[in-house]
This record gives structure tokens, C-alpha cells and sequence, in this order.
């Protein structure tokens, strides 16, 4: 993938604005902790991979101009820097994740000068954007084994590079298995209410020549039952210990619908994407966002004013509707409990 959707450069973080996607390609040059929680948060950088590595270089910002002349100075800066980013959004582990990685690394250096404690932030951050990368392509080479040639896979939201730091989770796959000569086409839902799968997935696999066919979400079931996918390939925001997994809304549609038609159903996440202290879905923090992203679209009203509004940005698939979760470590398949830990935490 040519695209590079975030990365630290020159002393400020650079980001494409996904917002203005797929109409114009521009790029966020920010050296404000606060720009950058304000593009988290409107979703100009999202993709739960993304998101932790923007949370990671949105330590860097906050602290980098910190006048501390002590480690406990320093510390009570830091951990107010970690807070503040942590609430921009509630469901992507991975940017707690990220958030964790920064502080305990600030804290095992904390015998250290604070500039020097600096520089070995920004090491970190470049890090996790750098193994982020590179975990997204060892998933890949394990997801595309589960990709045949003549397949019809179909996918929600946006799972590519656009949601890493490059190449992808769901979509990555693709990018393997069209690297490897293999022929398929791609089922790419809209995804509403904010149309990512419209917007950027379909963008994105039409940039790297991918054959994708873009659908509205009320469609899927119909595919299904005329036999035209084969399977459905999705990313994650957050896993539970039992595999319960959190995506973007409207992927729990798609599991039943896998299921009820027999059809193969497979999350690609990172084990950043784990959260281990939690037991199931039932305990991940589900984002409601601003009725507004439901009521208009692309700031043209479409239903009527006073009108309730329900808008929860994601929805749990019970691991019960997985066939397999594709990590860096492998392809897990149920019983998914024993499963995870002895693949991620063995």
C-alpha cells in the first residue's frame, strides 16, 4: 500500500483527514495534543490499530514542551496527558493499549533526566506505529490462506490501511491474497451512518486494483441467500477474553446472517485488540455518538427535526458466530477461551 495514513514527521503528527475521503486526499500536520484528540474524535484518524498509534504520538505532543524538572512533576503531566486522550473515544482497546505501553515505558525510565525521557517516548510511539505495520502483515499472510481463487468475500466499514498504520486487518488480507495471483472480488457494505465502507473501503481497494462490488447494508442478506459470497471477512475494536468481539455497527447483522446461511465468518485483529481483563462482550464500553451523524448526511438534513435518535458506533458478535479470529500469531479457532490465551499469552 502506498498510503501512509499516520505518521510522525518533522515534530508533528501527520494524518489523512478521512473525512474528506474519497472526494479529496489531504493530510493533517499537528504539533496540538489538543488538534489531534479533536481528530480522533470526529473520526479524521479511526481504525482501533490507527487510533492507538495516534494515541501513542498524542503522548509525545502533550509532553514534549513539559517544563518538569523532576520525574513526580513530569509524571502527574503525563498521566493528565494519557487521561485526556483516553476520552476521546471509549470502545478501541488498542488505544489504551497504546496509552498503557507509553506510561509504563515513561515509568521503567523513571530514574532517567525527563529530556532523556522524552527522546525514549518518541522511540516508543515510532515503535508501536512501526510493529503496527508489521503485525498487519504477518496477519495478512495467515488470513489470505483462508482466501480461494473465485471467491466472493464481503466485508463492513473499513479494515484496510486506512484504519493501521498501513496494509490493514480485513482488508489486508485481500492485499496478501491479490498479491499471492489469487482471483476473488469483494462485497464492500456502505455502513452506515457514516458510510466508511462507501467512502474508504471501496476507495481504497480501487486504488490497489481489487475487484469490489459496493452495496448498501439491507443488501446483504439477499447475496447471502442467492449463494453469491463465500465469506465475510471483518477488523475489530475490541475482543473479550471469550472472543466476543466489538466492531463497527452492523457487523453483528452480518454474523447471524453468516451463520443462518452457513456461510464462514473471520475477525482479523491484532492482540492489541484483546482486551484479557474483561470476560465477554457484555462488559466492552459501547460508544453513542451524535445523533446528527444519523439525522443528516454530509450536512443535508434527511429526517425529521425533533425526531429520537438511537447511534451506537458499534455492536458485539458473540464468539459463538466466529469461525476463526486471524491474529499475528495465527489463525484461532474455537474453544476460543483456551484458545486465545494459549495463542496470545502462552
Amino acid at each position: 500500500m502506498a498510503i501512509e495514513t499516520i505518521k510522525w514527521e518533522k515534530a508533528k503528527v501527520k494524518l489523512i483527514d478521512q473525512t474528506l475521503l474519497p472526494l479529496k486526499l489531504k493530510y493533517i500536520y499537528t504539533a496540538d495534543i489538543m488538534r489531534l484528540w479533536q481528530a480522533i474524535k470526529t473520526l479524521q484518524v479511526r481504525g482501533a490499530p490507527a487510533i492507538g498509534v495516534a494515541g501513542a504520538f498524542g503522548v509525545v505532543l502533550g509532553i514534549q514542551k513539559s517544563k518538569a524538572k523532576n520525574f513526580k512533576q513530569f509524571a502527574k503531566e503525563l498521566l493528565e496527558v494519557i487521561k485526556y486522550l483516553g476520552s476521546s473515544r471509549p470502545t478501541a482497546i488498542n488505544l489504551f493499549w497504546a496509552l498503557e505501553w507509553m506510561k509504563n515505558t515513561a515509568f521503567k525510565n523513571r530514574a532517567k533526566p525527563v529530556g532523556e525521557i522524552k527522546k525514549i517516548l518518541l522511540k516508543q510511539a515510532i515503535k508501536i506505529w512501526d510493529e503496527d505495520r508489521q503485525i498487519c502483515r504477518r496477519m495478512a499472510k495467515y488470513g489470505a490462506r483462508l482466501i480461494k481463487n473465485n471467491d466472493r468475500v464481503l466485508t463492513i466499514c473499513n479494515a484496510g490501511a486506512l484504519a493501521t498504520s498501513g496494509f490493514g486487518t480485513a482488508l489486508g488480507v485481500f492485499y496478501q491474497a491479490k498479491n499471492e495471483g489469487k482471483k476473488f472480488m469483494v462485497y464492500a457494505c456502505e455502513t452506515r451512518p457514516l458510510l466508511q465502507g462507501a467512502r474508504l473501503t471501496a476507495w481504497e481497494l480501487m486504488r490497489e486494483k481489487v475487484d469490489v462490488t459496493l452495496i448498501c447494508d439491507n443488501m446483504a442478506a439477499s447475496l447471502m441467500e442467492r449463494k453469491l459470497v463465500d465469506k465475510v471477512f471483518v477488523g475489530a475494536d475490541r475482543i473479550a477474553a471469550n472472543g466476543d468481539t466489538a466492531n463497527k455497527i452492523g457487523t453483528y447483522n452480518l454474523a447471524v446472517l453468516a451463520n443462518y446461511h452457513k456461510i464462514p465468518f473471520y475477525v482479523v485483529a491484532p492482540k492489541s485488540t484483546f482486551d484479557f481483563k474483561i470476560k465477554s462482550g457484555k462488559e466492552i464500553p459501547i460508544e453513542q455518538r451524535n445523533p446528527d451523524e444519523v439525522t443528516s448526511v454530509f450536512g443535508k438534513r434527511i429526517a425529521p427535526l425533533g425526531v429520537k435518535i438511537y447511534n451506537p458506533a458499534f455492536d458485539v458478535t458473540p464468539h459463538s458466530l466466529l469461525t476463526a479470529i486471524v491474529t499475528e500469531k495465527g489463525i484461532i479457532k474455537p474453544a476460543y477461551q483456551k484458545n486465545i490465551k494459549n495463542a496470545l499469552c502462552g
